[in-house]
């Protein structure tokens, strides 16, 4: 049986993981009366919420007698170190394009390191049903990308196929409607070359990504490219390192394959020999890490290791000191919180963690705001306590002096409040390099050039401005030069100035002069931050304050109290709102904002050593 092996990359909501499902069902992987869910590939709990793809996923359908070997990537550039590792597990790129949206800063991302790694990419323009689609204008700004990226021939020269994943159809022509996905599959085929592999040689794969399972534990995933492998053989992991001969074989740890993988629709299934161009999963090999190379004993050749973009923000971890702290969760010590940071290097490549100076503190780098949230709620759900600060950008010096991140911003907005976004972009560093309508739709779309740290807190105020109409999506774009100062938070916040429970007469006397995090009955301590104020100064207030009870009845006195709903706090929300003298206190039941320092009279004074300083 012949294999193909490919990946399908586009922008996030593009429709990547719907045409997986149809691509699944036309395949035969499951029964005709098998109940099958939406997105059947975004199996983790956090994605089934979200909506987006997050982990790159391996699976396989087969159609006529080849095998396509597909991962599933995700789409958003936070998570660009699943995507980077992947690629190198594959021989084509399938770029998922929506007919309306066209090409989008992900999109750029994406194809970005699919064409870098010489890979074949295959077009489909997706969500051609839609009543505001430009299908030959994003035929036109597909090849205008390609261009940009210098694809080489071959690549430029890649088939278009124009589908509806959710319909479950594809065809060489945008006006005609066909009845199924046979025109993906058959191109797949023929346009991808099968893998360039020596099926002769000694065993060799490179580790691309990893699994567990409580059973035979760590496993690793790869595609193999070299020779051949069984149950049962004796393998050599080879430590990360320059590509070529390790002439010291000391270096090597030494394990036999106790458990083998290959994929077939959402199944791992075990077989007992797999060659060379599969893409297989290795169990019994201990100390796996993403990047090594796995290779017969007798020939120790050390595949080019992958690389990842480096990280652009960091946040601390700090283990929960407040007062609440233990109350919820299962994992609260130095020690739990330090193990399940490290242990998540072992699969997520583009995040680094540093121990520091302070203590019960941990710095962590990652590729992007959604990047850390994820992390951090995924560590809540898990039953882990901790505290996180305001994210800052990592800089570095470059030849003209300091150099900060820069991210290429998106916004598509109604035409009419093109110039609110304008004015709130400006005070942010940002550049505005290209402005133009999208066709009859009444909106406009915006480009971009703006410094990470301009876009911290600005989404909220976006929806607000927009009135939830306007789209933002932003990525890296470049290291560029220091912008200088920028403007934090415009409003101040009303810090809780002792212990209780918060009640309804308090913040009705409250809710006037800001926007409430707390609703009645909750707890709060001293520090804890209960509010938004109005004014740009912090208040310090008290929540708990009763009515006081005398024996005077009238209307006046006796009016029914209405409050207002409270803002609902996510984990993006409060990374964008906090600011550098606060923290978010993370815990399985929920998320509280906080001041670093709870004590008003020591707020107070470090304040004005601050400003004295």
């Amino acid at each position: 049986m012949s294999i193909r092996n490919i990946a399908i990359i586009a922008h996030v909501d593009h429709g990547k993981t719907t045409l997986v499902d149809q691509m699944f069902r036309q395949a035969g992987v499951f029964r005709e009366n098998q109940a099958v869910e939406e997105r059947v590939m975004d199996s983790n709990p956090l994605e089934k919420e979200r909506g987006i793809t997050i982990l790159a996923k391996n699976t396989a359908v087969t159609w006529g007698d080849t095998k396509i070997n597909i991962v599933d990537t995700p789409g958003h550039a936070d998570f660009g170190g699943e995507v980077e590792r992947i690629l190198r597990m594959v021989d084509g790129v399938v770029l998922l394009v929506d007919a309306a949206e066209g090409p989008m800063p992900q999109t750029r991302f994406v194809t970005r390191k699919a064409l870098e790694l010489g890979l074949l990419p295959l077009v489909v323009v997706n969500k051609v049903d839609r009543p505001d689609a430009r299908v030959h204008e994003v035929h036109d700004e597909v090849l205008e990308l390609f261009m940009d990226l210098e694809a080489d021939d071959e690549q430029l020269d890649a088939p278009f196929l124009y589908a509806s994943g959710r319909d479950g159809w594809a065809s060489h022509d945008a006006e005609a409607q066909t009845d199924d996905l046979a025109a993906l599959f058959e191109t797949i085929i023929d346009h991808f070359p099968a893998p360039d592999v020596d099926p002769e040689g000694p065993f060799q794969l490179l580790v691309s990504t990893l699994d567990y399972s409580t059973y035979v534990g760590r496993i690793a995933v790869g595609r193999i490219e070299r020779g051949r492998v069984s149950v049962g053989d004796r393998v050599a992991l080879l430590p990360l390192g320059e590509a070529g001969r390790v002439e010291d074989s000391t270096t090597a740890d030494y394990a036999r394959v106790m458990k083998l993988y290959t994929f077939q629709g959402l199944d791992r299934i075990d077989v007992q020999e797999a060659s060379a161009g599969d893409i297989v999963a290795l169990a019994g090999l201990e100390g796996v890490e993403i990047g090594k190379t796995a290779t017969d004993p007798e020939h120790l050749d050390r595949l080019r290791g992958i690389a990842v973009e480096e990280p652009t923000l960091s946040v601390d971890f700090t283990v929960n000191n407040s007062p609440f702290a233990g109350q919820s969760g299962k994992f609260v010590t130095t020690r739990q919180v330090r193990d399940r940071l490290f242990k998540e290097l072992e699969r997520n490549v583009a995040l680094r963690v540093e121990e520091t100076d302070q203590p019960d503190t941990f710095t962590v780098h990652g590729r992007g705001e959604l990047h850390l949230t994820i992390l951090m709620e995924t560590m809540r759900r898990e039953g882990y306590e901790f505290q996180v600060s305001r994210p800052r950008v990592l800089t570095r010096q470059g030849e003209d002096g300091l150099q900060e991140p820069y991210e290429e911003a998106v916004v598509e907005v109604p035409s009419d409040m093109v110039g609110t976004v304008i004015e709130k972009m400006g005070p942010r560093k940002a550049e505005m390099v290209g402005m133009k309508p999208m066709g009859d739709s009444g909106t406009t779309r915006l480009r971009f050039h703006v410094p990470a740290r301009g876009l911290f807190g600005y989404r909220s105020e976006f929806l607000t401005d927009t009135r939830g109409e306007g789209i933002l999506h932003h990525t890296f774009s470049e290291w560029g030069p220091w912008a200088g100062p920028l403007r934090g938070r415009s409003r101040g916040v009303l810090v809780a100035d002792r212990q209780g429970v918060a009640v309804g007469f308090a913040l009705f006397n409250l809710q006037e002069r800001s926007t409430m995090f707390v609703r009645p009955g909750d707890p709060v301590y001293t520090g804890m931050i209960v509010g938004e104020n109005v004014r740009q100064d912090d208040m310090d207030v008290n929540v708990t304050k009763e009515k006081k009870l005398t024996n005077m009845r009238t209307t006046s006195s006796d009016e029914n109290i209405k409050l207002e709903p409270p803002r609902q706090i996510t984990l993006e929300l409060a990374l964008e709102f906090i600011e550098d003298d606060e923290l978010i206190e993370v815990t399985p039941g929920g998320m509280r904002l906080r001041k670093r320092i709870l004590d008003v009279n020591q707020r107070r004074k470090a304040g004005k050593r601050r400003v004295q300083g």
